[in-house]
């Protein structure tokens, strides 16, 4: 890793090279009709300049030179616009499959938990050629996670997630800043990201782990919370809920991604799924304050990890003690997590 100076840092991602080529584009585009402008400016101010004998004169442009004034840099602004606009969509959107890598932004290191239980701080080991998926959470004050060799950066704003990926190219050590003002030492909030061969990344992931993959951590939270006493009875089953389409009470339909679930944990009455609504003295407390931002990880890898339940052909129906709507029980099948049964003495939460 250069530790100096770099006017342009390498190119360490697939999009590297794009980024860069459409910076490029701007500036020589800048560059040229900066001094196109100067020299005509310099060239009017020369030959009409006020002097002795010469009076100013009218002068009629053709409507070819009129339209070509606005029409090219029109035509150049759409292309530009155009190249930039499918840059960005292609930088919003990660592949399918992309390996998910979790970071928490605090005042002032980045803490890193990779989805096997690899804990690391200021720190991000990946491997060579496979696509990465960040998902940022901030625990106190914004910030942004940078990473110049990679050409990308994203601000980390407290309360929600944020999101970015890129696919590395080339094995090495390259910087990691925050872009953010953050506090008086955020200077000091820099580490490295570290590119390995896929055989070297396995190896490194499978050593030294304290803890076990975080759906482990997230499933123990899930029991000691209690949330099975709701979730698959009176509450929405959240087997096969990641990433699928879901009806809202206010006829909304959202799709069950990380920042859904995450809302959905700390804001329970924000999206309330259809057919719950009748039954508000059942609505899920929030956790907000309560759960730290790696155990909100936690719990979302662990829902990401269930799946889809075989529900039978004809669903029972329980009516709710306090008097609510009949709400459909479902009952998870063969494959699916094991049936959620309540505490017949416990009072409905």
């Amino acid at each position: 890793m250069n530790t100096g100076f770099q006017f342009i840092p390498p190119h360490a991602s697939a999009m590297s090279w794009q980024v860069d080529w459409l910076l490029l584009a701007l500036l020589g585009l800048t560059i040229f009709f900066t001094v196109l402008i100067f020299f005509f400016i310099v060239l009017f101010a020369w030959k009409y300049r006020a002097r002795p004998g010469h009076k100013a004169e009218q002068v009629e442009a053709p409507m070819a030179l009129e339209i070509a004034l606005w029409g090219i840099p029109f035509i150049l602004c759409l292309g530009l616009f155009w190249w930039g606009t499918r840059l960005f969509l292609s930088a919003s959107r990660p592949p399918a499959g992309a390996m998910d890598i979790y970071v928490i932004g605090k005042q002032w290191m980045w803490k890193i938990q990779h989805p096997e239980g690899r804990k690391e701080i200021d720190e991000l080991h990946v491997p060579l050629g496979r696509p990465v998926r960040l998902i940022m959470a901030s625990q106190d004050v914004i910030h942004d996670f940078g990473l110049p060799a990679f050409r990308i950066k994203r601000d980390v704003v407290p309360g929600s997630y944020s999101v970015q990926w890129f696919t590395p190219t080339a094995v090495g050590e390259y910087h990691l800043f925050c872009d953010q003002y953050c506090g008086a030492q955020h200077a000091e909030m820099i580490g490295k990201v570290v590119v390995m061969e896929e055989a070297d990344y396995q190896r490194w992931v499978a050593g030294s782990v304290t803890d076990g993959p975080m759906r482990q951590g997230g499933e123990q939270l899930f029991v000691n919370m209690n949330c099975m006493s709701c979730h698959g009875q009176w509450a929405p089953t959240l087997a096969g809920l990641y990433m699928s389409r879901v009806r809202l009470a206010d006829g909304r339909t959202v799709q069950a991604d990380d920042a859904y679930l995450r809302r959905s944990i700390l804001d329970p009455g924000a999206d309330i799924v259809a057919g719950y609504q009748a039954n508000q003295s059942v609505l899920m407390p929030s956790f907000r304050g309560t759960l730290t931002e790696e155990q909100i990880d936690q719990l979302i890898e662990y829902i990401k990890s269930l799946a889809p339940a075989a529900y039978l052909e004809e669903p029972t129906t329980r009516p709710v003690s306090n008097g609510g709507a009949d709400l459909e029980l479902r009952k998870p099948g063969e494959g699916g997590p094991p049936p959620l049964t309540p505490d017949p003495n416990k009072p409905v939460e």
